[in-house]
């Protein structure tokens, strides 16, 4: 119970990282900052435990580690923007993971997909390979973007990494989520 919790204030504390890095900078500074998201990222390392998937366990520790580090030079060097490549490392992992797993037997959506169907037909295996070909591209495309943003106001960094981002992956979520309904009814009559 207490780990669940865990993870869902991990999530709720990383999905907010952007918000939080643009009104506290400004408020209480860099290291008090630095401190409480190296809290949640640590909370994202003993998190990661609980997932089912070892790759997500390794994002979970990863990124988590990333974090630290981003924050901790932020804090050493009193440089805010050191934070903002955190979105562009999150891309460049996710991307590696779901790329990599594309030369496995088994792609990433497709050992996500068996957690709910172990019996995964042909027709699925293939349609989980695409899926996860087109979640490379969205990695590609969304970490390029958050690196050029990087690069501008900490107010255009924000909007584009704590909303339009979101925006865009919720809408690729959908979208797919929206599709595969069908795509299994077609090929199940």
């Amino acid at each position: 119970m207490i780990m669940r919790l865990l993870t869902i204030l991990s999530a709720l504390a990383l999905i907010a990282y952007p918000v939080a890095v643009y009104y506290g900078i400004s408020r209480w500074g860099i290291v008090t900052v630095g401190a409480l998201l190296a809290v949640f990222f640590i909370v994202r390392i003993i998190a990661a435990k609980q997932t089912q998937l070892k790759e997500l366990k390794y994002i979970g520790w990863l990124s988590g580690g990333a974090g630290i580090t981003l924050v901790t030079l932020g804090a050493l060097f009193r440089q805010h923007g050191l934070l903002l490549y955190y979105p562009v490392i999150v891309n460049a992992l996710m991307l590696g993971l779901f790329s990599s797993s594309l030369w496995q037997q088994q792609s990433l959506i497709e050992r996500i997909a068996r957690l709910q169907e172990p019996d995964l037909p042909a027709s699925g295996v293939s349609y989980t390979r695409k899926v996860t070909k087109i979640w490379c591209v969205f990695f590609i495309i969304n970490g390029t973007i958050a690196f050029i943003t990087c690069l501008m106001s900490l107010h255009i960094w924000t909007l584009y990494n704590g909303f339009i981002s979101y925006i865009l992956a919720g809408s690729l979520f959908g979208t797919e989520w929206v599709f595969r309904q069908w795509y299994r009814r077609k090929n199940t009559d």
